[in-house]
């Protein structure tokens, strides 16, 4: 087991529950971060409550093996898979690492079923489920790679919990941010969790005022990326949201 990061404040919670996914990939490559977007990971699910938002609870696979890998494994309530379901505390994102392995499913109904029970935050699986169309219709975050009838026991061993693993071939660590939205997944470093949710927002005000600039018929140069000027007009802008109270 990992050290306990410092939890999320509500507050960065919230915000990153209302932004995009790109803007939080450009706030994280502003600080020098290129791979943090999950590979061939896709929304399965529509859940009302917005973005996927959660600190990381981890679980790792390795390749399964025939005298090991039998239906019997689930008779132990300590499998890795099933302690791994019961064990991912409220508010926290399972993230499974199948390496990619697209032939077989990671989980299916019931196990996520179980999952939103508990009150976990959602579930992030660089494989796919089984249950696929069950699951798309329940009001949980669900991102994976699609679906896939056979069990997982075909080709996963589940061996660690809430380790360093890699998920769509990014790394992620225990803690670290796991936001979700219709484009895909991304993660952020826990210690960067609160000030890019910040700046997240922020990024979102300016482009929103750059866009109607551009809509109005704005041509790029200056407008976006702003130059100084564009840069004066949305702050007497934005001082003209804030005081309508938008």
């Amino acid at each position: 087991m990992t050290d306990i990061p410092t939890p999320l404040s509500a507050e960065a919670r919230e915000r990153l529950r209302h932004v995009s996914v790109a803007t939080l990939c450009t706030q994280l490559f502003k600080r020098g971060f290129r791979n943090v977007y999950l590979q061939h990971v896709k929304r399965l699910t529509k859940p009302t409550a917005g973005n996927l938002v959660g600190p990381a609870f981890t679980m790792r696979n390795i390749p399964a093996r025939e005298d090991i890998d039998q239906i019997s494994a689930f008779d132990d309530p300590n499998h890795p898979q099933r302690k791994g379901i019961e064990s991912v505390p409220p508010g926290h994102v399972l993230v499974i690492d199948c390496r990619g392995e697209t032939r077989v499913a990671s989980g299916g109904q019931i196990l996520t079923t179980r999952l939103k029970v508990r009150g976990a935050a959602g579930l992030v699986s660089d494989g796919p489920v089984r249950d696929s169309g069950p699951i798309s219709q329940m009001d949980f975050p669900v991102y994976c790679a699609g679906g896939s009838a056979p069990l997982n026991l075909i080709h996963h061993h589940a061996i660690d919990l809430d380790v360093p693993i890699g998920c769509g071939g990014v790394p992620v660590y225990p803690g670290d941010v796991m936001v979700g939205d219709d484009e895909g997944v991304v993660v952020i470093p826990h210690h960067l969790a609160e000030e890019v949710s910040r700046d997240a927002v922020e990024q979102e005000k300016m482009e929103a005022f750059i866009l109607q600039r551009i809509e109005g018929g704005a041509k790029l140069a200056g407008t976006y990326p702003p130059n100084a000027d564009t840069r004066a007009a949305y702050e007497a802008w934005r001082n003209e949201q804030d005081a309508a109270g938008r």
